[in-house]
């Protein structure tokens, strides 16, 4: 079945559905095949890492290790991963070589912002979904800008992103949260609604759109990992 049907047809399966029920589904889907969670460990992402260890704490969770990511991040990764029994966590990272040959110095995003997400993100991600045929993200349509019009099911390039918190509100995943005891990243209580990498990532005011200190004063507002179709990629 093509792609774009496939996602089409889940999206109408799909279309009442609750997130739990839409991740045990996404996971067990024959025709999608092999599907990992890719999590940033930022400010709501606990909310699927929950979901996926209740259902199956063996599922791939893919973690990018940017290198320029904020300490706390890092510490909140490991904690998070060993409190829900995650068995499956990958931390990835940029290739050194290319590394050395275009960010030696670490001052790539000074220049290039989408360079720098490119070498760091991007790059990294594709080489380790090669063996997926899809992948579930946090993504939710209140977060405004290419996000407004998320669908549940997509397709990009060859795969089938699944997006289960699409509907829901900033209340929803506060409630959850509260209703399972999850542990909130330590950067929330000074000031970061969302969490990326500590030389693009500043703080947001009450007032502020939630993604607001990400690229801050820029039109950018993602990293290119959920721009699709990639450069030289198929349709």
């Amino acid at each position: 079945m093509p792609l774009k049907e496939l996602a089409e047809r889940r999206n109408i399966l799909h279309r009442k559905s609750d997130a739990q029920t839409i991740v045990k589904h996404a996971l067990e889907d024959v025709q999608i095949g092999k599907v990992a969670l890719v999590s940033s460990f930022g400010a709501e992402a606990v909310v699927l890492l929950h979901m996926v260890s209740e259902i199956d704490k063996n599922t791939p969770v893919i973690f990018i290790d940017t290198e320029m990511l904020f300490p706390e991040t890092l510490t909140y990764q490991r904690e998070v991963s060993e409190k829900l029994g995650l068995t499956d966590v990958r931390v990835i990272g940029p290739d050194r070589s290319e590394v050395l040959e275009q960010d030696v110095d670490g001052i790539l995003h000074q220049a290039d912002t989408d360079a720098c997400c490119d070498l760091r993100k991007t790059r990294p991600l594709e080489k380790a979904l090669g063996e997926f045929g899809g992948w579930i993200t946090g993504r939710k349509r209140y977060q405004g800008g290419q996000r407004a019009q998320l669908p549940l099911f997509e397709k990009e390039d060859r795969k089938i992103k699944i997006n289960p918190l699409a509907n829901w509100s900033a209340q929803d995943v506060a409630d959850y949260m509260n209703q399972h005891d999850l542990p909130r990243h330590p950067l929330i209580a000074q000031g970061y609604p969302s969490v990326g990498c500590m030389p693009c990532t500043t703080r947001a005011n009450v007032l502020e759109d939630p993604r607001a200190g990400r690229w801050r004063d820029s039109e950018k507002t993602e990293c290119g990992i959920h721009n699709a179709p990639r450069k030289g990629k198929a349709a």
